[in-house]
C-alpha cells in the first residue's frame, strides 16, 4: 500500500511575495467522490492529468494511504467537466530546501488569499528545515484539506 506522509503549514504572505520563485504549475482539481476517510480526486496540470485515491488520515493527521496515477490530460479535463460540480484552482510552486521539496499552493477563486506549503516525508519522525516564510502548522486541521476547501472555501471563513 502506498503511504503519504505529509505536513502542511500556512505561509507568511509578505515573506512569500518578496521571494524570487520558480515558474508555477497551474492546477485545477475536483472530486469524483469525497467523504470522511475516502476521496477520489482528478487533477489537470499544465501538461498532465492525474487520478488520486486517498484513504483516512491517521489520528495525528500526518499520514494516509494514497494511490496516484497519471492519466491523459484530456481525460482529466473531461472528468472534471462531466463528473465534478466544483473545482479548486491554484498555482503550485516547488521549492527544494536541504534536499526536501516544498509544494507551495497559492489558491485562486473562492480560496484566493490562502497560501499553504506542504512537505512530503519518508517517515513521521523525519526532520526537515522550515523556511522563514513557513508559519503555523495546519496538518491536522481539516479545514485546510482540499476536499474541505472545495465545500467551504477560504472566502467564507
Amino acid at each position: 500500500m502506498a503511504l503519504e506522509i505529509e505536513r502542511k503549514f500556512l505561509v507568511d504572505h509578505t515573506q512569500w511575495n518578496a521571494l524570487t520563485k520558480p515558474v508555477p504549475n497551474y492546477l485545477i482539481q475536483g472530486y469524483l467522490h469525497s467523504e470522511p476517510g475516502k476521496t477520489i480526486r482528478v487533477r489537470a496540470t499544465n501538461d498532465k492529468g492525474f487520478i488520486t485515491i486517498k484513504g483516512k488520515s491517521s489520528s495525528d493527521g500526518l499520514s494516509r494511504s494514497e494511490f496516484e496515477y497519471e492519466i491523459p490530460k484530456k481525460d482529466a479535463v473531461d472528468l472534471l467537466e462531466k463528473f465534478t460540480t466544483k473545482t479548486i484552482e491554484k498555482n503550485r510552486y516547488e521549492i527544494t530546501i536541504d534536499g526536501n521539496v516544498w509544494e507551495v499552493d497559492v489558491f485562486e477563486g473562492a480560496n484566493a488569499g490562502l497560501i499553504v506549503a506542504e512537505i512530503e516525508l519518508e517517515s513521521t519522525e523525519q526532520s526537515f528545515t522550515k523556511p522563514d516564510w513557513v508559519r503555523e502548522e495546519v496538518t491536522s486541521d481539516f479545514r485546510y484539506f482540499n476536499s474541505a476547501l472545495i465545500e467551504n472555501p477560504f472566502m467564507n471563513w
